[in-house]
């Protein structure tokens, strides 16, 4: 029951509102980058000032019937509004302008409509306008008003709106019983990677920050990049080699928006979970963006919806290529720790001191020392080598080996303990001061 859309093209109008509160008020620019990125076709913006908003229409009568000559001096088959509409106020609209009128949450839901791929991510925008279009309901089918009757079966039957109402419930139990069954695997995969001790990271950001360009740049993929808002959708998760440290997950995630609609959150808690369950959380910003502070704010507000808040993190300033007489570099706190990496995931400069701070930062527990290992341990010694752990080697006089070792604690304590030793016991004996 996934809904169809069309191929694009429409014609719209766009209805910004010029609100005087700057928490309330969405950004103009980002809404055209909205209606872009649906495929609609724009014929007209307006900008309204929202000083006095009305029960009814939203906005004032006399811009309603301005709007209404609009649409039909342009043919319009669309009129996207940049706010929440309640279902009456789109139902009051729709009437006036004699065509389709979409809020600033049909419009994101529509979006995510075209890039869902995977069956998850399908599911997840399915529910999401379920719900939406639960509320949004009429009385359109006056012409069935009763489906029952018939003898055995008279009485005050169910009108085709109560029907349709109990479909949209059913399948929506249906979908988020399916989810579950999915956040249950995303679960159990988690749990092994932890039992193998393999670190995760997420990539989180706002939507077009070029999250999808770096993940590729760092793992050599070739996953859906564009110059767009919500070319991702589906996570997606790579084995990332990172020297002194071993193997990580890194994992893509949706990007995220102002004023990002709660049944989205909520339909993409699933996903958004592969973010909240990170060992680091590599929060990806355009540099380049004059609103970059407010995008910030953004995500950490998403961040705190779904329990990420208190997760390390480190701010990736992406697109330096569009800046002037900046070059790729960490900055760190007072403490001398990683705080932001400035790059370009574009033309690569700063990729590898992103790696090293990853790596920094992850390898809090590593294990840097000199270890005397005698021959009986020999096949201890070649599983060091074989890992890359391995910084120096010398000989003692008794024939034991000399190795200055660089390892995280976790993989140094599985390989001594495969050899029959406890790990704290192995270290006193066998370190070097």
């Amino acid at each position: 029951m996934f809904f169809e859309r069309h191929e694009g093209g429409e014609r719209a109008i766009l209805v910004h509102l010029d609100s005087q509160n700057t928490e309330a008020s969405e950004d103009p620019q980002e809404f055209q980058e909205l209606a872009l990125s649906a495929g609609a076709d724009t014929v007209a913006f307006f900008s309204v000032p929202n000083s006095r908003p009305t029960a009814k229409f939203l906005i004032g009568s006399g811009k309603v019937e301005e709007l209404r000559d609009q649409v039909k001096a342009h043919e319009a088959d669309l009129v996207i509004f940049n706010h929440v509409l309640t279902p009456s106020q789109e139902r009051n609209l729709e009437r006036m302008f004699e065509c389709r009128v979409l809020d600033r949450t049909g419009l994101i839901l529509d979006i995510f409509a075209q890039r869902a791929r995977t069956h998850e991510g399908k599911l997840q925008v399915e529910l999401a306008q379920l719900d939406h279009m639960s509320t949004r309901l009429v009385r359109g089918w006056t012409h069935l008003e009763r489906q029952k009757g018939g003898i055995g079966l008279r009485g005050p039957g169910e009108t085709q709106l109560e029907t349709d109402r109990r479909l949209l419930r059913v399948r929506i139990r249906q979908i988020k019983q399916k989810l579950e069954k999915v956040r249950s695997q995303r679960e159990q995969a988690r749990r092994g990677r932890k039992r193998a001790d393999i670190p995760s990271v997420s990539l989180v950001g706002y939507t077009n920050a070029g999250k999808s360009t770096l993940f590729n740049a760092l793992t050599e993929s070739e996953v859906y990049a564009a110059d767009q808002l919500f070319a991702t959708l589906d996570p997606t998760l790579r084995r990332l080699q990172l020297d002194d440290l071993g193997p990580v997950v890194l994992a893509d995630t949706v990007g995220f928006i102002r004023h990002l609609p709660h049944k989205l959150v909520e339909a993409f808690r699933a996903t958004l979970e592969e973010s909240s369950n990170s060992d680091l959380l590599l929060h990806v910003i355009d540099s380049h963006e004059p609103e970059r502070d407010a995008q910030i704010e953004q995500v950490l507000e998403v961040l705190g919806e779904i329990g990420a808040q208190d997760l390390p993190v480190l701010e990736v300033y992406n697109k330096l290529d569009l800046l002037e007489g900046v070059e790729p570099q960490i900055q760190r706190n007072a403490d001398g720790r990683p705080e932001r990496v400035w790059l370009s995931a574009r033309d690569g400069r700063g990729l590898p001191l992103l790696k090293q701070a990853i790596a920094e930062l992850l390898g809090d527990d590593l294990f840097v020392a000199t270890l005397r290992l005698p021959q009986r341990l020999a096949r201890l010694r070649a599983q060091f080598f074989e890992l890359g752990a391995v910084l120096q080697e010398s000989y003692a006089e008794d024939g034991s080996s000399l190795l200055q070792v660089r390892i995280p604690r976790v993989e140094l304590n599985r390989l001594v303990s495969r050899e029959g030793l406890q790990p704290v016991e192995f270290i006193e004996q066998h370190t070097l001061q």
